[in-house]
């Protein structure tokens, strides 16, 4: 008995240090998605010279951060890892990747770029300092998202919906990201050359901005059971999507990221209209007659 003791101690240290080498793991695709960030970041100041694939590179690298956002809290919550540490690392990797990236990006691509030839300069200059208050105004909604969901914990949203992990209560930042990227992606990185143009791109960065902060309701993805006996028709469904965005990225991610920004929206018009329609009476029974 005395023997065994050691020999069960020895054979619990490669566990134990297992066990410790997967807290990393969160921790390296949030290293990611840093790097992602600050990769988008040196792309779209390289867009300022005129080479404008430069700047579909810096969606890219924002679409491919939202990748590993997604993946490291998924894979905290699987393997039971996730801690407060990465918790705060994750938070100050959003408000870089997908707070000030996406709104560099957006200024850049929507306003500053717009040419002097083809727009009245003093038009022009309007649009550059509006486009500058949109985009400081969706860095400060993404950050403040990101400050709600930190310290909230158990986020009720305004339209029907049960609090829980289903829905997320706003837009998350990163689906606010992704439209910036997508639709630059889009354009191929070609910017903006219209007023009208800018003007609908300023309407779109406010929007986004204002959906993240909102209490809207929106999909969360969280309730995806990853680890069910039969994930067949799941596998299919993410190969057909990863073959489309491989192929047709442009188009793809850009109605994917539309379409979910809608859903939010189609939600809360669903819920108003719900609310404002009256209750039907109820069914009209005659009284049962008594001898």
């Amino acid at each position: 008995m005395e023997e065994l003791t050691p020999r069960r101690r020895e054979s619990d240290r490669p566990r134990g240090r297992l066990r410790r080498g997967m807290y990393i793991l969160p921790s390296l695709f949030t290293t990611a998605n840093i790097a992602a960030g600050f990769y988008a970041i040196l792309q779209t100041v390289h867009g300022i010279t005129g080479e404008f694939w430069h700047l579909d590179f810096a969606a890219k690298a924002i679409g491919f951060a939202v990748l590993f956002d997604g993946l490291d809290g998924r894979i905290a919550r699987m393997t039971r890892t996730d801690s407060d540490f990465g918790k705060e690392l994750d938070s100050l990797a959003d408000v870089i990747t997908f707070g000030v990236a996406p709104a560099l990006l957006a200024w850049i691509w929507g306003f500053h770029l717009l040419p002097a030839v083809t727009i009245l300069p003093d038009i022009r200059i309007k649009v550059i300092d509006l486009g500058t208050i949109a985009c400081f105004g969706f860095l400060m909604a993404g950050a403040s998202r990101l400050a709600r969901f930190n310290i909230t914990s158990n986020p009720q949203p305004s339209n029907p919906g049960r609090p829980g992990k289903k829905y997320f209560v706003g837009m998350p930042i990163p689906a606010g990201a992704g439209v910036i990227a997508a639709v630059v992606h889009f354009s191929g990185g070609e910017p903006i050359s219209s007023w009208w143009t800018a003007a609908c791109w300023l309407m779109m960065v406010v929007v986004v901005g204002y959906l993240m902060v909102s209490t809207w309701r929106f999909y969360s993805f969280k309730d995806i059971d990853f680890g069910s006996r039969r994930p067949f028709r799941l596998i299919i469904l993410i190969a057909l999507v990863g073959a489309l965005i491989w192929y047709f990225s442009r188009p793809v991610l850009f109605v994917i990221a539309i379409f979910y920004m809608a859903s939010g929206i189609l939600w809360r018009l669903q819920w108003i209209f719900r609310r404002k329609t009256p209750p039907a009476p109820p069914p009209y029974r005659e009284a049962s007659q008594t001898s």
